[in-house]
């Protein structure tokens, strides 16, 4: 072919002769004077540079890790009292811990986004069961009865965890399943209380869930109270969740029902997370998709509130802000949205909690700016203890190399309810008269 045909040599053949070599070898590159042709000077180039980027890389590498090891592992903050303070570095550790985030994403949002893709999803099976509720609605809660239990083999007095999902969340959270799972390890009974609407139930009233009415708590720590009136039983409030949790505890004083509680990335000052998921970058990762799956919710449930709420307009809420103030605030009876988060915030309502709590915190929560955090309640309340970590971001908390099973939080967890069930009778010491602390049978 005339294109196989090289003249003049520059590939060793003879000129006029055929070209057997393949049509890339035959390029011809002048350097230095001389005809290279294209496969050598491809080579000669390739071995001559391949080399410089790595010591960019290397460099980059080094300086990296160096910043890692030497600023970002720190051993979190504890604030508490004495006695609750020596409590806790007597029975959970971890309190006393470095804490070596994933150092890949160590960043607040960078936690936050990653545990929701990274996490797996341990298999739990549930029992449901839906109680009414006086206002003619009805609660889904997900049981996992453990009867299998070897070390409280008697479900009468097996120890209870019950867990307070948050925003949009229900039983079948990431976070909620391994802690299910957890609890179901060390022998304990576990129930989700799933907010209203979002357990898959049918939402019989207009009304879904407030984090400032604890009407719906209550009547579920009653109803488990009446079926097993000898469990101990501590709740778990996950964001949304721990602050309704908060403020149920700020409301009822000793008469909580529980034994102890424990929170986690809850938040603490209502319009200063508003005002963080608003700045741009968080509005796009965390704000509109949080606002979408609460107008999903109102959707799916239109007809039983078309009566009682302007749906379509709800539905065109592009921020969290917004669907408060078009549903949440009109619904629960505030006169407006500013009411509506002044009674949600728990930071100002946290003297008037009588039982141990556990809060942790990450200063670098995207939801929960750390200047909200309320270190000075907590040295003050011998019942409260805060753990705050540098890095965390919101239910993130991920730590090693690969993510995916148990993190920083879930440690926290399970050995702050083995604390708690396993040693009440000092737990009783710290919170002063908590009867229902001493009625815990021994393991």
């Amino acid at each position: 072919r005339s294109s196989d045909l090289c003249v003049g040599g520059a590939c060793g053949v003879p000129a006029l002769g055929i070209c057997r070599l393949p049509f890339y070898h035959r390029l011809s590159v002048r350097q230095g004077g001389r005809m290279l042709g294209y496969s050598q000077f491809l080579h000669d180039a390739l071995l001559q540079n391949w080399g410089r980027p790595f010591p960019l890389i290397l460099g980059f590498s080094t300086a990296y890790l160096c910043y890692y090891w030497t600023c970002v592992p720190r051993r979190p903050r504890l604030v508490a009292g004495p006695a609750f303070k020596s409590f806790l570095q007597k029975y959970c550790p971890i309190v006393t811990e470095k804490f070596y985030p994933t150092p890949w994403c160590f960043g607040g949002r960078l936690q936050t986004v990653f545990r929701v893709i990274l996490k797996s999803k341990p298999q739990v099976t549930y029992r449901n069961e839906l109680i009414a509720t006086a206002d003619g609605g009805q609660i889904s809660l997900d049981w996992s009865d453990n009867e299998e239990s070897l070390r409280y083999p008697d479900s009468a007095s097996r120890p209870t965890v019950l867990l307070l999902p948050g925003l949009t969340g229900n039983s079948e959270q990431t976070y909620i399943l391994h802690m299910v799972r957890q609890a179901s390890q060390e022998g304990y009974r576990a129930i989700v209380f799933n907010n209203r609407g979002f357990g898959g139930e049918e939402l019989l009233t207009y009304r879904t869930f407030c984090a400032a009415n604890t009407e719906d708590l209550e009547a579920v720590i009653s109803h488990i109270k009446s079926l097993y009136p000898k469990s101990p039983i501590l709740a778990v409030g996950v964001s949304l969740g721990g602050m309704t949790l908060l403020n149920y505890l700020a409301r009822k004083g000793k008469e909580s029902g529980l034994i102890a509680a424990v929170t986690f990335s809850v938040v603490w000052n209502t319009f200063e997370s508003s005002s963080s998921l608003e700045e741009p970058l968080n509005f796009l990762l965390f704000n509109q998709r949080l606002t979408s799956g609460l107008c999903q919710a109102i959707n799916r449930h239109r007809k039983v509130m078309e009566s009682k709420v302007d749906v379509e307009h709800i539905l065109k809420a592009r921020s969290i802000r917004e669907f408060d103030e078009r549903y949440t605030s009109v619904v629960f009876g505030y006169k407006t949205c500013e009411e509506y988060y002044h009674e949600a915030s728990p930071d100002y309502k946290l003297s008037e909690i009588a039982i141990p709590l556990l809060c942790l915190n990450a200063s670098d929560d995207p939801f929960s700016p750390c200047h909200t955090i309320p270190l000075g309640v907590a040295e003050t309340n011998p019942n409260m203890a805060l753990l705050v970590t540098m890095h965390g971001g919101h239910i993130g908390f991920l730590e090693g190399l690969f993510p995916r099973h148990e993190n920083y939080m879930y440690r926290v967890y399970r050995q702050f309810i083995g604390a708690a069930f396993e040693h009440p009778e000092e737990l009783s010491e710290i919170c002063g008269s908590n009867n229902s602390l001493k009625n815990i049978p021994p393991r």
